[in-house]
């Protein structure tokens, strides 16, 4: 009998209760935040995260000036953005909410933005076109994902048909698909990225399993010689601008706009 597996509540209870070290926990690396200032200021503009995890983006650009919404189920993720706000003595505002009924009027906010939420989604379309409805004429609606072609895809998957993925049940997407997914929720694509995993997939297993295993913790970001890691910048630099890059990094993004 085929169990279908799901992403609930007790999977990011139990995972952000084993992560509220922050500092212990790999980011977005602040592609979001990137993405979201490259169509201009934010200062003054209301934003929103769904699905905040961390928080730590809506922190950033709460830093530079927007008045910052996050959205979530989990008490435990809401917990770590209010810590964080607080120690950065910032007004972000906590709300605990179903991501499907967003509690909002039409057209509330500027930006709605959100990182490692859709593809927990057997089907993306309610999620997004409640994004698009809150989101003012003009706004953008920004959506990052893990994108198909990538090793750790492939790990992921395999981990989920044994039941050992921390999420419970997650899916991908092609920069094609994501993009078809935007236009079908009312939106009309400006662009989409790409971001490479660094440090690498097989760096981030070993760390993990020397963390569980012998309690040898490796640096979360290690340090190379800087000629390797000039080297590594300038590739990725001239690899960003070919139009296949997307399909070779480990996440991807869309940015929307509502017409």
């Amino acid at each position: 009998m085929r169990v279908e597996r799901a992403s609930t509540l007790d999977h990011w209870e139990s995972y952000w209760r084993g992560h509220a070290n922050l500092e212990e926990t790999y980011s977005t690396g602040g592609r979001l935040v990137r993405e979201i200032l490259a169509d201009g200021a934010v200062e003054g503009r209301t934003i929103m995260e769904v699905g905040a995890g961390s928080g730590r983006d809506t922190i950033a650009l709460a830093r530079a000036g927007a008045i910052a919404v996050v959205l979530d189920y989990s008490p435990m993720s809401l917990e770590l953005v209010r810590r964080q706000a607080r120690a950065a003595q910032l007004p972000v505002h906590l709300v605990r909410a179903d991501a499907l009924a967003l509690p909002f009027k039409d057209g509330a906010f500027d930006v709605v933005f959100h990182q490692g939420l859709l593809e927990h989604f057997r089907d993306p379309m309610p999620l997004l076109r409640e994004n698009a409805r809150v989101t003012k004429h003009g706004g953008r609606v920004v959506v990052d994902v893990p994108q198909t072609f990538h090793l750790y895809t492939v790990m992921k998957q395999t981990l989920i048909l044994f039941d050992r993925w921390f999420a419970g049940w997650e899916t991908q997407f092609t920069p094609r698909s994501l993009e078809r997914c935007v236009r079908q929720a009312g939106l009309e694509v400006k662009r989409t990225y790409g971001e490479w995993m660094v440090p690498g997939l097989w760096y981030r297993v070993t760390r993990e399993v020397l963390k569980r295993s012998v309690r040898l913790t490796l640096p979360l970001e290690p340090r190379g010689p800087a000629w390797w890691s000039g080297a590594w910048d300038a590739a990725r630099a001239r690899l960003k601008r070919s139009r296949l890059a997307p399909y070779t990094c480990h996440v991807i993004g869309t940015v929307g706009v509502k017409p």
